[in-house]
């Protein structure tokens, strides 16, 4: 699948980008197919940005649109309003911004955390939990621009992977380690303790078996692969699905429509790459929404009181990590843990995590679902 088509040789990046965004287009359209009025979730990126613009595309007026922030923390803002209210002026959406303070914030946290299938550590989950909490309000449909960045390579680690050669396994997966995880085996054994660690690297095994599979051309190809088959499903398809069916809200994704990703794949990686990623998508998408959005900074879904923790934030990590069940599970060495609470914001991870949040948001999923004793 991760390999060029024959069929497909000739193509030029005009013939590229007309092709994914017709097939985008379809895709946007076959999710519209509803008994009641479907929304978007508008971050304010290209991908949602796209969306809205293809449903007024395609004759939908008055979208309802929606938008979260949060307060500012260590200096990072909390929202991406300015890019949003670009898109729902343009396509004149009924839009919806939702700004959420510590006060709202802080008690959800307890309900995302109930409402997740598994711990899922990323900063974004209550956001999205709240913002489903809001959406639910008005419309029982949305789509989301969820799978973009996986499908269309828009994370910094895929430029990196083209100075592999195709068939050099161990500089790609070094490459991809360096980017995307969290830790290391040998950290996980001065944080975890023995009973409960893994004997070998099992994670790094696992990406190094999927990266010598056949069915994927190039280093990039291998990348993409396991995101998109991979990570994509286990981490955040799941996280928005369990945060939006928690308020009885359907999140629709277009950006996984079979057929998209299909094409997607078969792409040649450089014109997924270029522009800092995303590039043929991004000269696709210039038909259809303004350049600003487009070459915008890369954003992220920000919750900077779950990246910089202070005040209550770090008090509920602190008292979860300290609660009798935290101790008498076992989990963890307490003075790797100790260590984390003397700079509780200086451990980030590649992908910008809080080290320490994800230990507490561990604990706190054991916790809320009623795991007592040893995590088994």
């Amino acid at each position: 699948m991760f390999e060029r088509d024959p069929a497909k040789a000739g193509w030029s990046d005009q013939d590229w980008e007309d092709a994914t965004l017709d097939a985008l287009r379809l895709a946007v359209e076959r999710r519209l197919v509803a008994d009641v009025p479907v929304g978007c979730l508008l971050s304010g990126g290209l991908d949602s940005s796209l969306i809205v613009g293809l449903l007024a595309e395609a004759g939908q007026t008055g979208i309802e649109t929606f938008s979260i922030g949060f307060e500012s923390a260590g200096g990072e803002s909390g929202d991406e309003f300015q890019w949003s209210d670009i898109i729902a002026e343009r396509f004149a959406t009924t839009h919806h911004q939702l700004r959420i303070d510590s006060r709202r914030m802080l008690p959800a946290l307890g309900d995302a955390i109930g409402a997740m299938s598994e711990p899922m550590v990323s900063h974004d989950a209550v956001a999205f939990y709240l913002l489903s909490q809001e959406v639910s309000k008005h419309v029982k449909v949305v789509q989301s621009g969820q799978g973009a960045d996986e499908v269309f390579a828009g994370y910094h680690w895929y430029p990196p992977m083209a100075d592999a050669a195709d068939g050099d396994v161990a500089t790609a997966l070094r490459q991809y380690r360096g980017a995307f995880f969290d830790r290391g085996h040998e950290a996980m054994a001065e944080l975890v303790e023995p009973e409960w660690l893994a004997s070998s690297d099992v994670s790094g095994r696992f990406v190094n078996d999927h990266f010598r599979h056949a069915g994927a051309a190039t280093a990039t190809d291998r990348a993409l692969r396991i995101d998109t088959t991979v990570m994509l499903v286990d981490d955040p398809v799941k996280r928005v699905d369990n945060m939006t069916m928690a308020w009885g809200l359907e999140a629709r994704v277009p950006f996984l429509d079979h057929e998209l990703v299909e094409l997607a794949a078969q792409c040649p990686p450089h014109l997924k790459t270029a522009q800092d990623g995303k590039g043929v998508l991004k000269e696709a998408a210039r038909r259809v929404v303004p350049n600003e959005v487009i070459d915008r900074p890369k954003g992220y879904f920000p919750v900077p009181a779950l990246k910089h923790l202070q005040g209550p934030y770090l008090s509920l990590v602190r008292d979860a990590l300290h609660a009798p069940e935290a101790k008498e599970r076992g989990l963890f060495r307490p003075g790797a843990v100790e260590r984390l609470f003397a700079d509780p914001n200086g451990q980030l991870t590649p992908l910008r995590g809080n080290q320490l949040w994800q230990l507490g948001l561990l604990e706190l999923w054991l916790q809320e679902h009623g795991i007592s004793g040893p995590a088994a």
